[in-house]
Order: C-alpha cells, then structure tokens, then sequence
C-alpha cells in the first residue's frame, strides 16, 4: 500500500533512539513534516540532516518529557510553525528486568515509571486537543509483557500496562471526533543498527524497525481510520 503523508504534521517523542531514526525515515519520505523530540541536541541534528530535506521543512527540540510544561510548549511550538498536529508518536522507552520481584532495584522502578509512564501523560495531555482538532492519530509501542507477564519483568510490564491503559483512555475521549489512539504490540525491535552489528545473530522472534514505521505508517491512513482503542501485534509468526 502507498500511503502519503504530504502536508502532514507528525511529532515523534523519542526521535533519536533505537526506533526512532527509522520511523523519522518512512514519514519523512511519505511526505510528512516531522517534529522530533529527544534530550540530545546532536542526535537531533544529525537525524535531521539524514532526512535529505531542505532543514526547514522539519522541526525539532530538545524537550525533557517528564517536564509538563516543556512538553506543552513543544506541542505550542509545532501548531505555531504548521498550524496543526496531525500524528504523535510516543517512541519513548526503556527497559529494566531480569531479576526477581523482591530483588528489582528501586531506582530501576523509578525510571521505568518516568519512561514509561510519566512521558506517555504528559504527551497525551499535551495532544489531545490538536489531536482532536485534526482528526489525529496517536501510536503507542508497547510489549506482551502488559497482558502476560512474567515475573522477572513485574515493573516492566506493569508500567507497559499502566501506558496502555492511557492511550486506551485517549482512545476513549476520542470518540465522535475522529480522532484515534492505538497500541502496537512487539516483543522486541530490530534496528539497522544491531542488524549491522551482528549479522548473524538470531532475530526470529523480534520485529524490523522497518515493519513496525510500516504499521505506524498504516494506522496514519484513511484505510484505518476506524481503528481506535486497538492493540496490532507484531509478533508470533515465528
């Protein structure tokens, strides 16, 4: 499916890290403008340059998510430059696990909670009326661990459901306007990055960076436009 983008606003949190550069790519030739956000300024630069478009057409700030009113005044900034939000795309992630319940790190729930949720609620309340406004999309990338843990991951997936339940609620509140909220499922990701730097390793059970910005890409078009409050799993073909 060809799907275009000309004359779309998409804001992407977490540009720069191992998702991100990928997605930034697929929107970007889909004719999209894109507002990338990330706390590295020289990531952000460097993502730009590598999308061959004149610097103009992109937008992109240092932004620390877990700050309400910079992600507010990030959501300010692109409605000031385009005049309209069309897609967000919550990229933000992080990952702690591997131990026990009784011997998970404090400090790794405290982060996982900051990543994982807090920037997700703070994204939403940001977005959520230009997104209405737009007859929008939000994507949210998530795990199977939300609905199936296993214990050795408790703080991870409890905090993958507790995003989960926030897009879903935004999925909610968008009802009537046209607007969507949706989650894809994936149990890892595969970036150029790792492909390049171990070519040989076993990726049968991730997902391609490539084909989850081909999902994203997807859940932007008219052919999904009554998808809303959905989880897309991209997983267990393997």
């Amino acid at each position: 499916m060809n799907i275009s983008l000309d004359g779309k606003v998409v804001a992407i949190a977490g540009a720069t890290g191992g998702l991100g550069p990928t997605v930034a790519q697929v929107f970007a030739r889909a004719g999209a403008a894109l507002s990338l956000v990330d706390r590295d300024a020289a990531k952000l630069d460097a993502l730009v340059a590598s999308l061959g478009a004149p610097p103009e057409r992109h937008h992109r700030a240092t932004v620390d998510l877990l700050d309400p009113e910079q992600t507010r005044a990030w959501a300010g900034q692109i409605q000031q430059r385009y005049g309209r939000v069309d897609v967000v795309l919550h990229l933000v992630g992080g990952y702690r696990g591997g131990q026990k319940i009784a011997e998970f790190p404090g400090e790794d729930w405290a982060l996982l909670k900051q990543l994982l949720i807090e920037t997700t609620w703070n994204v939403m309340r940001a977005f959520v009326e230009p997104l209405k406004a737009s007859r929008g999309r939000f994507i949210l990338v998530s795990s199977p661990q939300s609905q199936k843990p296993a214990h050795v991951n408790a703080a991870y997936a409890a905090c993958k459901a507790a995003s989960e339940t926030l897009t879903l609620a935004l999925a909610d509140e968008f009802k009537g306007s046209g607007a969507t909220a949706n989650i894809i499922l994936v149990n890892a990701i595969l970036t150029p990055q790792m492909r390049a730097e171990k070519p040989d390793a076993d990726y049968s059970k991730f997902t391609s960076a490539e084909d989850i910005a081909g999902a994203m890409l997807y859940l932007c078009s008219d052919a999904a436009a009554n998808m809303n409050g959905q989880r897309l799993s991209l997983f267990g073909a393997r």
